[in-house]
């Protein structure tokens, strides 16, 4: 009987976890700094057309991360050739320094909301590019090398109905 509960409880967690992914991808950076010019690139089809996504942008830093936020810029290309470009700023850690996000040691990775309830309208290839637009107070020219940011990814979720 026993062992009944135990199956069923992991049944029942396994369909619990169905949070709606439908893709997900990540790319390393070269050992854990970020080139200014290394504009990362993800492509992407075969999307209902008629569904509502919720889309994010991953980023995995460790503790040589000097900051406690992080510009972007985020660009989506669609099939039809619309583009869609976005400056956006993601808090990194609390002002006491604690690094937000998921992970043990020195490793946190974050999800970082990019796009609600987007629909994907045309068919064919969408190509997301992510660049960091890093700068030091003061300074015009942006970070050559971010050090701590050791991956960048994305996903995408069917937004639940």
């Amino acid at each position: 009987m026993r062992s009944f509960f135990i199956v069923l409880l992991a049944f029942a967690s396994l369909v619990s976890c169905d949070t709606g992914l439908v893709k997900s991808e990540f790319k390393a950076t070269t050992n854990g700094v970020w080139e200014k010019d290394n504009q990362i690139e993800f492509t992407f089809s075969e999307l209902d057309s008629l569904a509502q996504y919720n889309m994010f942008i991953n980023v995995r830093n460790d503790d040589t991360f000097p900051y406690n936020n992080l510009f972007l810029i985020a660009e989506l290309n669609g099939p039809d050739g619309s583009v869609e470009k976005d400056t956006l700023e993601y808090q990194m850690a609390d002002p006491d320094g604690t690094w937000l996000g998921q992970g043990y040691g020195s490793l946190k990775e974050n999800k970082l909301w990019y796009k609600e309830n987007i629909v994907f309208p045309s068919s064919g290839v969408y190509t997301l590019k992510v660049a960091h637009a890093m700068r030091k107070n003061g300074k015009v020219n942006g970070v050559e090398q971010l050090q701590g940011i050791t991956d960048v990814g994305f996903e995408i979720e069917q937004r639940n109905k």
